[in-house]
């Protein structure tokens, strides 16, 4: 679901606050945060931002295609283990015959 072009894109006003002060500095350390629901602009294309994925902060660095996406959408928050294949479900369920 798209966002109203009448309310234009959101961006967490501390991150692009600490974005431009650190294009003044031409600084690139990495930055913390919370905000997952926060667009890449233009303006962080080249710095790396530490997004929280609920445990842990993934580092990601910005390139020019990710711009117009969200920050939340490059740190996944679930971790996938995997379906159990056919055999290991054979081999676990295989019961030794009953005795009479």
């Amino acid at each position: 679901m798209g966002r109203s072009l009448k309310k234009g894109p959101f961006v967490d006003p501390k991150l692009l606050k600490k974005i431009e002060a650190m294009n003044e500095r031409k600084e690139k350390t990495v930055l913390r945060t919370w905000s997952r629901a926060s667009q890449i602009f233009p303006q962080m294309v080249g710095h790396t931002i530490a997004v929280y994925d609920g445990r842990r902060h993934v580092p990601i660095y910005i390139t020019e295609n990710m711009v117009g996406h969200r920050l939340g959408e490059f740190a996944p928050t679930r971790t996938f283990r995997g379906h159990v294949s056919e055999k290991k479900v054979e081999i676990g369920a295989a019961a030794p015959p009953a005795e009479e």
